[in-house]
């Protein structure tokens, strides 16, 4: 079944079946946020990827709490906007339909503020939305054929402090001319671009600075914004589904990593068409690194010529 049609299955039976079910069974109806919360939860079915509860508890100390309804919150969050745990914490303290469609009981019976902020940052470190967002893309989406792959970035502001930059070591000037006759010069150090093709995705990914910096880009109305924070990058189909996403620093160059996500899209789908930074010494690099894969690049030009 497409993704099209999944989703206006799974949507249809949502609005016919379980909302008028939990309208019942809630204290109050749900409202249209709450439906929407329903049907993304519905959808993407976090709870598959976190452990269940363990029934028999044999290990010394606490018994672990039901780290599906954490996650099922932490999907909440993103949804809702809640910029701190805290925050959302107290939605779920105050709203009872919230707090029965994540899956907790009673007000009394919520993990504590210390334990979602711990669950969180471990859902955090194990890239549980990469993990999801990977899933679903492998179970509708890398059997078809994408015609072509569009690549944006949008600014995530942040609410730390911008970390300091590094100074980097001046440069000795190279000497000039041929070198003498048993003289050993240091060879040149590749550029990152040069590395990345040659580099598998996870490489090249890793070697992207991610640390909260200041970025300036131009809007779509020709004027230049500065924020502190970060970058989201994307690769998204015909449709505007996202494919592949990375974060990095708001300082970071889209061209920086144009390989990486075509490295890492191509193993998820098969498309036909690419965009590619227009730049002539950034598109030879991205040209150069998908030798290997069966796309073709599409290289905007400037209307006037």
């Amino acid at each position: 079944m497409r993704l099209t049609e999944k989703i206006s299955w799974l949507m249809r039976r949502v609005q016919r079946s379980l909302f008028p079910h939990l309208n019942e069974c809630l204290p109050t109806p749900l409202t249209e946020q709450e439906k929407r919360l329903v049907s993304i939860l519905e959808i993407v079915q976090i709870e598959r990827h976190v452990p269940r509860i363990v029934t028999r508890y044999r290990h010394p100390g606490r018994k672990p709490l039901d780290r599906q309804a954490l996650a099922r919150a932490f999907v909440a969050k993103a949804l809702y906007r809640h910029p701190t745990t805290s925050d959302l914490h107290r939605a779920l303290q105050s709203a009872a339909n919230l707090r029965r469609i994540c899956g907790f009981g009673p007000s009394g019976t919520l993990p504590s503020e210390a334990t979602f902020s711990r669950v969180f940052t471990a859902f955090a470190a194990g890239s549980m939305g990469n993990v999801v967002h990977d899933a679903l893309v492998a179970e509708y989406l890398s059997h078809e054929l994408v015609g072509h792959i569009s690549r944006d970035s949008t600014a995530i502001a942040g609410r730390e402090k911008p970390a300091k930059k590094i100074a980097k070591e001046p440069k000795l000037p190279r000497k000039r001319g041929r070198p003498a006759k048993g003289e050993q010069r240091e060879e040149l150090a590749l550029k990152r671009m040069s590395r990345q093709v040659h580099q598998t995705a996870e490489e090249a990914i890793g070697e992207l600075p991610i640390a909260c910096d200041r970025g300036t880009k131009q809007n779509a109305k020709g004027y230049k914004t500065s924020w502190n924070g970060y970058k989201l990058h994307l690769d998204t189909n015909d449709i505007g589904l996202p494919i592949s996403a990375l974060v990095t620093s708001a300082s970071l160059h889209d061209s920086q990593v144009a390989i990486p996500l075509i490295k890492l899209t191509s193993k998820k789908v098969t498309y036909l068409y690419v965009q590619i930074p227009d730049d002539p010494g950034h598109a030879f690099h991205v040209i150069s690194a998908s030798d290997s894969i069966s796309f073709r690049p599409v290289i905007p030009r400037d209307p006037g010529q």
